[in-house]
């Protein structure tokens, strides 16, 4: 068992090496690192092992020795909180260093005293009276999850703009998987099942046309194209700028492209690529003219259908977020999602009212649209997001 076992080598370092400069011994950044380097294989065993491997990192002169063995010291030897586990558990009592050590006291007051600030690994908890006076209550620090983390599970309607910033750089991290098809062409690869014709005789010249050894081909993985529909009519306002940003990320990529749509269809692609996140709402905001009001999704499917971007329809992925509240007849939307899906390869549905208990697809345009989807999400909080990204890498 290692003589810190569980400890944070990062925090570790930087509180010890904090706590010999406040001592006066200069540990510089590349000390620091040497220091990481040697605890890179695990914490030492012993106190002795840790000594020689911070005295050999840490200390490059001679004069410096005294102060860094009493520095030393006080945080391992002489320190109320020991070193070891058994003895942290059963740890009793004040300060055991020498009283007529300045530097020992120095040091002792920052592994363990009342004044101190915790050891070089750990903070110990900092004791507070409690409101009937009592003196042993102790507060005991709380872990500071991510932004993300501390909003994984919120609505999405409830986040405010800063979160919904910190959604869309994390959702630019996340995206780094595309889905992929198979393409007619091939390109060399040893573990291609195919044997390229020409590599072979090409590679042949060097051994006297003799063929020694077979070069192979395998078919190539081309990016799927993704488009994107989402409705900005008022049943989905609590979630249009969520669903903004969503867009604003895949249209980045430059191999999706995004519409808006609630009586009608804009293409949103060229607002949201700008550089700017403030920007490009601006202009997605100005060029949605229609949000907020009715809903026409078999309208809005027939004109995609009839643009110039429908191409990105046959082999690629559609994405659709509505609530599935549509003015149109159902029958009309389930015969333009029969004739989308014959094109797609994958259809996918973003319901985030699918969220809520006890859902059950009553909606008429919901119902017709429910067998025709390949998936179908909630993407109510950034958490179900990921499914939708998952969604879109699965081939």
């Amino acid at each position: 068992m290692s003589l810190l076992a569980g400890a944070d080598r990062a925090a570790f370092v930087t509180g010890l090496g904090s706590r010999l400069r406040a001592a006066g011994v200069p540990v510089d950044l590349t000390s620091t690192v040497a220091f990481t380097s040697a605890l890179a294989t695990g914490f030492p065993r012993d106190v002795e092992a840790l000594y020689w491997s911070a005295r050999v990192t840490l200390v490059h002169r001679h004069e410096h020795l005294p102060t860094f063995d009493a520095v030393f010291d006080a945080v391992f030897r002489d320190a109320v909180l020991a070193t070891d586990p058994q003895s942290r558990r059963s740890a009793r009592g004040g300060e055991t260093s020498a009283p007529g050590d300045t530097w020992t006291r120095a040091a002792g007051r920052a592994v363990g005293d009342a004044e101190g600030e915790g050891l070089p690994w750990a903070t110990l908890p900092k004791v507070t009276a409690s409101a009937t006076g009592a003196s042993d209550a102790i507060t005991l620090p709380e872990l500071m999850p991510s932004r993300i983390a501390a909003i994984a599970d919120t609505p999405l309607e409830d986040l405010d703009e800063a979160q919904l910033a910190a959604l869309e750089a994390w959702l630019q991290r996340v995206v780094d998987r595309w889905p992929t098809r198979r393409s007619r062409r091939r390109r060399p690869h040893k573990g291609g099942a195919h044997v390229a014709l020409r590599d072979t005789l090409a590679a042949s010249r060097r051994t006297g046309w003799e063929t020694l050894r077979l070069r192979y081909r395998r078919p190539e993985r081309r990016a799927r194209p993704v488009t994107l529909l989402v409705d900005v009519s008022r049943s989905m306002q609590p979630y249009a700028a969520a669903y903004l940003h969503l867009m604003r990320v895949l249209a980045r990529t430059g191999r999706c492209e995004t519409f808006a749509f609630s009586t009608e269809l804009t293409r949103l692609t060229p607002a949201l690529v700008h550089h700017s996140a403030a920007e490009a709402r601006e202009r997605a905001e100005a060029a949605t003219t229609d949000r907020f009001g009715g809903t026409h999704l078999a309208g809005s499917l027939r004109a995609l259908r009839r643009s110039r971007h429908a191409n990105g329809l046959r082999g690629g992925i559609l994405v659709i977020a509505s609530d599935g509240w549509d003015s149109d007849p159902p029958e009309e939307l389930a015969a333009e999602l029969a004739r989308v899906r014959r094109r797609a390869h994958r259809l996918v549905w973003l319901n985030p009212r699918a969220a809520a208990p006890g859902f059950e697809p009553l909606v008429g345009s919901m119902a017709a649209a429910l067998p025709l989807c390949d998936v179908f999400l909630p993407a109510h909080t950034p958490d179900e997001l990921v499914d939708v990204v998952e969604a879109l890498s699965d081939r």
